[in-house]
């Protein structure tokens, strides 16, 4: 008997091993401060060679990624919840699930580099530098959002950073002409132009991949494939669903985005193709979004409950990240805990401002159409309603 229970524990602590293993690759243990990990390896396209299939983690960059990851997922829950509280109104379009996408692409970047995409832009706000007050403020409409409170969910801006923009595909073009500056220019930096499997169907992203190609361009260009677009699988809606060779000419990488190192290393591969003067590069991000597509969305028309929370439940990139960490010792549980507590803190008090802080005035409507230029008037809803633009 005692043999009997011996062997069913041996395979029970087995089986358990086999699938902390299946989730958490530590290849090897280098010293207390780091961490070598086995990632994804990288489907390519007109590629010898894709990004490195191990990758190093620091202890300080794993609670970085961690925690800027627990902010964007925080961030979004609490527009949810503010959104259905009526203090934020029209459009809105969260990215919960796809935090690996927008921390990832941060890290494999420098702060000079640029970045373009489109509404579904929260989490790239905060990555490029905006605080979870100033994008919350912004959802509300009020004075202290990073556009005054005059763009809302869809128009957030900071340094190197051109939106959010509300037409869908309309940021391709744009990301090629910003490529295009920093090619004059000559300062060795690049843009990243994201877009979605929906708007992959765009032929302006075609009309990009073709100038960016023939002036070779310092141009990423990233589909963020989340699997429905605005509400309709890949496969119903496009002849080819490997959109990492939509670019032809142009060489591409399918990535898994649900996993931020993996995220991390192709996108430092890619920005080093760009900046070697090669010209453009194309990556698809296979990532998932737990909301609809957008708030008017319950999104589970065309999948199933099910479907979502296998998802959360095997493929989260927050849990994936935590799992490496406390398996490597990089982090505690109890670390982690902490930084909980504390984002939450900052969520919470971010948004009692953003419900709290004025409306802009009538008057301010016509300010900021121009960087830099003198005040001059704006004609209102009529000839006789003017307002001042002030830069």
């Amino acid at each position: 008997m005692k043999k009997m229970l011996a062997v069913f524990i041996s395979r029970v602590l087995r089986r358990v091993a086999q699938k902390s293993a299946r989730r958490v690759l530590v290849a090897s243990r280098n010293s207390s401060n780091d961490a070598t990990f086995e990632i994804e390896k990288c489907d390519f396209h007109l590629l010898e060679e894709g990004p490195p299939v191990t990758t190093v983690l620091t202890r300080a960059e794993g609670l970085k990624y961690y925690r800027m990851m627990l902010t964007v997922r925080r961030m979004e829950l609490k527009a949810d919840q503010l959104y259905k509280q009526k203090f934020i109104r029209g459009f809105c379009h969260l990215c919960d699930g796809q935090e690996a996408c927008c921390v990832g692409l941060e890290a494999g970047i420098n702060p000079s580099d640029h970045l373009i995409t489109s509404y579904r832009a929260h989490g790239m706000c905060y990555t490029r530098g905006l605080s979870v007050r100033s994008i919350l403020t912004e959802l509300t409409g009020r004075r202290g959002g990073c556009a005054k409170g005059k763009g809302g969910s869809m128009h957030m801006y900071t340094k190197n950073f051109y939106g959010g923009n509300g037409i869908v595909g309309a940021q391709g073009p744009l990301g090629a002409g910003i490529a295009l500056a920093c090619k004059y220019k000559g300062n060795n930096e690049i843009c990243l132009t994201l877009y979605g499997d929906g708007a992959a169907n765009q032929g302006q992203i075609a009309e990009a991949f073709n100038m960016a190609a023939l002036w070779k361009l310092p141009c990423v260009f990233i589909c963020e494939n989340n699997l429905y677009a605005m509400g309709t699988s890949a496969e119903r809606a496009a002849a080819s669903t490997d959109y990492y060779k939509r670019g032809n000419f142009i060489p591409g990488l399918k990535v898994d985005g649900m996993d931020v190192l993996c995220v991390r290393e192709a996108t430092k591969f890619a920005a080093d193709y760009c900046r070697s003067g090669k010209g453009p590069i194309l990556m698809e991000l296979q990532t998932y979004r737990y909301h609809g597509h957008s708030m008017s969305d319950p999104g589970v028309s065309y999948r199933t409950r099910d479907e979502i929370q296998e998802v959360r439940s095997k493929r989260d990139p927050i849990m994936i990240l935590q799992d490496r960490m406390v398996n490597s010792k990089l982090a505690t549980v109890e670390e982690l805990k902490e930084i909980g507590t504390e984002v939450k803190k900052e969520i919470d008090d971010a948004a009692q401002f953003a419900i709290s802080d004025p409306e802009p005035r009538l008057e301010e409507l016509g300010h900021h159409i121009y960087s830099s230029d003198s005040s001059f008037e704006v004609r209102g809803a009529n000839p006789w309603i003017k307002f001042k633009s002030v830069s």
